[in-house]
């Protein structure tokens, strides 16, 4: 443990220095790896952006005859400046792991046998078809992931919800950004970050809201410390859950008992009102305030329902709500001094300062994901820092096209790749564009992620083909959903790169190409489209996941809808989705521009970019001279009122831990790929448990031990590390979940916020003790 603590310490001070080299000297760039043996001068360098985050870093692939050789940051990316992290410098080698799947797989008397692609998807064509007959069109259903790209999301969605006439599409980022969508939609009526990493270059404070950057947006992180490094008055505050390299590397660190970020967030919102910090001129012409339901609890229950409902309230019932939420009585349930959540206000409140919040899966993952994101905003709405350099509410994705491809193309239930599928006039766009008759589109949405893996379970449905992510590693609650797959009348397909545990549960498994083995376009955290083409032949029958759903929809019938060759279809798929989004709001680069270029913004209006949102200075969508929050009917954001409420799993007298689960800097997600690059291996080898040095006395056990945790849903062993990267405070652990030899997620708890559906991975109770 700790060899790997140090080899933490090193790569992570690589990064470091090489970001801040990379900011300062944007037109220097270098191969941070490069194969043993390559010929410098038969490298051909050819872009792609990195899969291994949803920040969209750049990349440039050294490429030596069929094998890529050598990467490096691309200069003429705007999001990296020529700087990756230390996953993005050895991505490629993750093509090359000696268990790479290049041939399909179909379970025969239990067990798997090598059969032609071909074979394959002729089987999964006919177990859909005899499903819908034996059961109807709602028993077959598919679930990608932000790592889909554009295309992929789009021919999935135009499959089941446009031929099929199914709403049963999901993806992983329903478990990761689903809570981002829902505050978004709720605050502003459109979804996406108003802002871009540009205000990272404009900021006096950045507050990054139980987000450790360092580790998970190491790239965005290195900016944010360039800018301190040329500006001494910029200020990072980390407000956290526990203790990380973030803390270590801002001016200041703020601990926060679980859950009640939602409590301080009101906090900071009363000083703001009590100091008359208030940006008035904004508030009085751009917000209003509204309420909505309460007590609206967690979704552990199969079929829960929830909708919420908004009323508009005025601004004495907004002061009124908030007098729960002094300091000191905040102080009392969160931890956070009453001095503490003052500086902070202040910071928020002072008007000659630019401020940036950033945020991620802490605020996202969380029982009351929806609210948390909603008091945020109203922090930014009530001082009028928003929609400009500098000022910016920020939700990060973790993944390279969680907004790309989930969020704008609408791979989730409810959605349509312009609207959702409720609304007839959206239902009658998307047949018309789709070629498909307006009643194939099913009106009610199914099952969200949560959901659609209960009725897997309850056979509801009994088709599933899972693309680009890795669930029986990543659901919480995961003993139930995993049995639910293994059952005997369900048919599980998979199409992935390597084996996991996922394909251990598959009746087929498809070899999928990867990112750089196939053309592609992915949309990243600042609404930045980016556009690669093929670099590298797929390995063996690989074949890309866009090209897998042709091949079934045609074997469905569907040739009509689906007309495309293999020369030309992603471009052509893209000019078709590109009519859905047409417009000064959403309108999306050519494909020509695109491939021009290192990634280009939208809305994309008269060949330029729109950096921000809703202020008419930026954006041509804007009306007026001012702001412009177009996304509501009367054109003003909304202040909503919040309150605190409890976790859905508390510790107590038997379980006395808080239980909390992420990522590290050097693996990505499951680790199904970045376990299999050497050095990153290497690094973190294994899944520890994070103890605080005086619970590890009280326990007797001190780091490299093994220690057993246990929720009400399992308990598993493994080694305690005190000291570590991370420190949580006395009452907590941390896990990191990229390890499959250790299922942390069959110990958490399967609650999710009612309106997003986002399940809290950060909060449960668990009991701590020697093995």
């Amino acid at each position: 443990m700790e060899l790997t603590r140090r080899h933490f310490i090193k790569t992570a001070a690589i990064n470091s220095a090489l970001a801040a080299a990379a900011v300062l000297f944007p037109g220097v760039t270098f191969a941070a790896w490069k194969e043993s043996g390559a010929p410098s001068g038969s490298i051909q360098w050819k872009k792609t952006p990195c899969r291994f985050c949803g920040t969209g870093c750049g990349l440039l692939v050294g490429v030596s005859g069929d094998r890529a050789v050598a990467v490096k940051g691309d200069p003429n990316s705007s999001v990296n400046k020529g700087l990756c992290c230390v996953k993005g410098y050895h991505s490629v080698q993750a093509l090359y792991g000696k268990d790479r799947l290049t041939t399909a797989k179909v379970r025969r008397n239990g067990k798997m046998v090598e059969v032609p692609v071909s074979e394959a998807l002729d089987i999964i064509a006919q177990k859909m078809k005899k499903t819908i007959k034996d059961h109807g069109k709602d028993s077959v259903s598919i679930y990608g992931s932000g790592q889909w790209t554009i295309p992929d999301g789009y021919v999935a969605s135009k499959l089941f919800k446009g031929c099929i006439g199914t709403n049963n599409v999901e993806a992983n980022a329903r478990v990761c950004m689903a809570s981002a969508v829902t505050g978004f939609m709720s605050t502003f009526g459109l979804d996406e970050p108003m802002g871009c990493y540009d205000d990272i270059d404009h900021a006096d404070v950045f507050i990054t809201w139980g987000n450790n950057m360092a580790e998970m947006h190491p790239v965005l992180f290195s900016r944010m410390v360039a800018n301190r490094k040329r500006k001494k008055h910029v200020k990072i505050i980390d407000f956290a859950t526990r203790s990380t390299r973030s803390s270590l590397a801002s001016d200041k660190s703020i601990l926060f008992e679980p859950q009640t970020d939602l409590a301080v967030a009101n906090a900071i919102c009363y000083e703001i009102i009590r100091n008359n910090w208030v940006n008035w001129d904004f508030v009085k012409s751009h917000v209003s305030f509204h309420k909505g339901k309460t007590n609206i609890g967690y979704g552990t229950e199969d079929h829960f329902k929830f909708e919420d409902k908004l009323e508009q309230v005025d601004w004495k019932a907004y002061k009124t709500f908030l007098k729960d939420y002094t300091p000191e009585k905040v102080e009392r349930i969160s931890g956070v001094s009453a001095a503490d959540i003052r500086y902070l206000a202040s910071l928020y409140g002072d008007p000659s300062k630019k401020v940036t919040s950033f945020w991620c899966m802490g605020m996202n993952q969380h029982s009351r994901g929806t609210w948390i994101n909603n008091l945020v905003y109203n922090i930014h709405l009530l001082v009028g820092k928003i929609s400009s350099p500098g000022n910016s509410p920020f939700s990060l994705t973790g993944q390279p096209s969680a907004c790309g491809t989930v969020r704008e193309v609408g791979t989730l239930t409810h959605k349509l790749p312009k609207g959702v599928v409720t609304n007839k006039a959206h239902r009658e766009f998307a047949a018309k564009i789709w070629d498909v008759p307006v009643s194939n589109i099913d009106p009610k949405p199914t099952y969200h992620t949560m959901e659609m893996f209960r009725a897997l379970d309850r056979g509801d449905i009994r088709f599933m083909w899972i693309q680009v992510t890795n669930p029986m590693v990543t659901l919480p609650k995961l003993k139930r959903y995993r049995d639910g797959a293994k059952k005997k009348d369900r048919f599980v397909v998979v199409s992935d790169v390597y084996p996991t545990p996922t394909t251990d549960i598959a009746d087929v498994i498809l070899p999928a190409a990867m990112w750089i083995e196939r053309e592609g376009l992915f949309g990243n955290s600042e609404r930045r489209t980016q556009q690669w083409d093929q670099i590298l032949p797929p390995q063996g029958e690989a074949m890309c996941d866009t090209w897998q759903i042709i091949e079934v929809a045609r074997r469905l019938g569907y040739q009509k809808q689906f007309p495309w060759s293999r020369e030309t279809y992603i471009e052509d798929i893209w000019k078709e989705y590109g009519r859905f989004h047409a417009g000064a709001k959403h309108g999306m680069a050519p494909y020509e521009v695109l491939k021009q270029r290192s990634g280009v913004q939208w809305p994309f209006v008269n060949g330029k970019e729109t950096k921000w949102r809703f202020n008419a200075k930026y954006d041509p969508a804007a009306k007026g001279k001012g702001f412009d929050f177009y996304g509501k009917p009367d054109h003003r954001a909304r202040i909503l009122l919040r309150p605190y409420e409890p976790a859905a799993e508390s510790p107590d007298s038997e379980y006395k831990f808080w239980l909390n689960t992420g990522r590290v800097l050097e693996h990505w997600h499951t680790g199904s790929m970045t376990r299999r690059v050497p050095i990153l291996h290497g690094a973190v080898p294994s899944a520890y448990v994070e103890i605080h040095p005086d619970d590890a006395v009280d326990m007797g056990v001190v780091s490299g031990e093994k220690v057993k945790i246990s929720s009400r849903r399992g308990s598993i062993v493994m080694d305690a590390l005190i000291n570590g990267r991370g420190n949580p405070p006395r009452g907590m652990v941390f896990v990191p979940f990229f390890d499959e030899k250790y299922l942390i997620n069959e110990l958490t708890l399967d609650a999710f916020c009612p309106i997003s559906k986002q399940p809290d991975y950060k909060k449960c109770a668990v009991k701590v003790e020697r093995a």
